[in-house]
């Protein structure tokens, strides 16, 4: 076994962690959530998401402990090795994973739509893939490169979504957003949780940068709580402007419901509506490029503890970035959008998601046993209420998208059972991981 450690390159400010934080999400804003409309109404969805921006606060705070006590590109994979060993880690290096790469072409979907709606005579297939080969090209450049490119589509993308609400504020009429608020009842607002979901899904994707922070253990808790207060606000004020401008029944199961909203208040042919439909990329290029970087990362942590192929936690020397994990992750996404819609690629990476909240907060309460003077530079506040409390509503989410959702679900663990299987087979559950040392 070599012992020696590989190691990326340390140059992340709080300033870029926000952006990263941020960037990953922000796509949320701007397609996906919408697909809830259609499965609970305006008011059911917004229920649903009032629920999951909680388990979101009370995670994210919790998870931070996490984040800032064990800085590691792994990020949920090596707390739950920690505090589970190599099972816990396998589960939790697999649904990262499953996030990561599922949310990624379901934003290279919505690219080709909004590039399709500006541009009809471009296929919206070609532009989402183009859209991977950009991008991961962009990522090999260098993480420091990559995350000033970050900082400044979120900028553009947060200044858009800014002005999208001040245009179509105005608009607003409660009787539209009132309009068969809750056409499935109670039930809807279980069956939208995914949506909701996706309106924050991959925050924690900061974590997968942590090698990579100077200062990391004040400037990881910085990052994470801007970033979830500013998708927190922006989410909102999105989401009910949009329903007060057209019936739900008319943007449910859209690609591009923001340019589709700026049209029906302006017009079409209206040049502010074109040209809200282009800049409306930066946001979903802010998303694209940073869940690139974060499954890059999380890949290079699984191979480098020996869960994935070697090769893949191979670093260019120049740029000390994980060139391989790049190239394969394009080619694995390439392939899924290829298969399927964005409503399932929603739903499996948010599935991915809440079983990465789920393990994150069993480890987290391990820890807090098994190693109680470990050092921690941010501790969960008001545990073991907000811990619990992210824990029960990630269960509760899961069992709402099993349940809604079977034969996604079944994709998921039937992928988990396989994995376990040749997980057991090869011996890996035998042997003591480093997630810091090549296997």
């Amino acid at each position: 076994m070599a012992t020696e450690q590989i190691k990326l390159k340390k140059a992340l400010r709080p300033i870029h962690l926000w952006a990263i934080g941020v960037g990953l999400v922000i796509s949320g804003e701007y397609f996906g959530w919408n697909y809830g409309w259609g499965v609970a109404g305006t008011i059911g969805l917004l229920i649903a998401t009032l629920i999951i921006t909680l388990l979101y606060f009370t995670f994210i705070f919790s998870f931070t402990e996490l984040t800032t006590a064990i800085p590691n590109a792994g990020g949920p994979f090596a707390y739950a090795l920690r505090a589970f060993g190599p099972i816990g880690a396998l589960i939790a290096g697999y649904a990262t994973l499953i996030e990561f790469l599922f949310a990624t072409p379901a934003i290279a979907l919505a690219l080709g739509s909004y590039v399709h709606f500006l541009y009809p005579e471009v296929p919206v297939l070609l532009a989402s893939i183009v859209s991977f080969i950009i991008f991961t090209v962009i990522n090999l450049l260098g993480i420091k490169e990559a995350a000033w490119f970050s900082l400044v589509m979120t900028l553009l993308a947060i200044a858009e979504l800014i002005v999208f609400v001040g245009v179509v504020a105005p608009h607003f009429k409660l009787e539209t957003f009132m309009h068969n608020p809750m056409p499935f009842g109670w039930g809807g607002v279980f069956a939208a949780m995914p949506f909701a979901i996706w309106l924050y899904v991959c925050l924690e994707g900061i974590a997968m940068v942590a090698e990579e922070v100077k200062d990391e253990k004040k400037a990881i808790a910085k990052g994470y709580i801007s970033s979830l207060l500013t998708l927190t606000v922006l989410a909102l004020a999105v989401m009910i402007s949009v329903g007060g401008i057209a019936y739900w029944e008319n943007l449910d199961d859209l690609d591009y419901p923001l340019p589709e909203s700026i049209a029906l208040v302006l017009g079409r042919e209206n040049v502010l509506t074109k040209l809200f439909a282009s800049v409306g990329l930066f946001g979903l290029i802010a998303s694209f490029h940073g869940i690139i970087i974060t499954y890059s990362r999380q890949m290079f942590a699984l191979a480098r503890a020996g869960y994935l192929p070697k090769g893949l936690s191979k670093v260019s020397k120049k740029q000390q970035v994980p060139y391989l994990a790049l190239i394969t992750g394009a080619m694995l996404g390439i392939g899924a959008l290829l298969m399927l819609d964005t409503m399932k690629l929603v739903i499996i990476s948010t599935i991915g998601a809440v079983v990465v909240y789920i393990i994150s907060m069993l480890s987290l309460f391990k820890l807090r046993r098994s190693e109680p003077q470990m050092e921690r530079p941010f501790s969960a506040p008001l545990y073991p209420y907000f811990p619990a409390i992210a824990l029960i509503l990630a269960l509760i989410a899961l069992i709402a998208m099993m349940y809604f959702y079977p034969w996604l679900g079944l994709i998921f663990f039937v992928g988990l059972g396989v994995i376990t299987g040749l997980f057991y087979m090869t011996g890996m559950h035998r042997k003591t991981v480093d997630p810091m040392i090549d296997q």
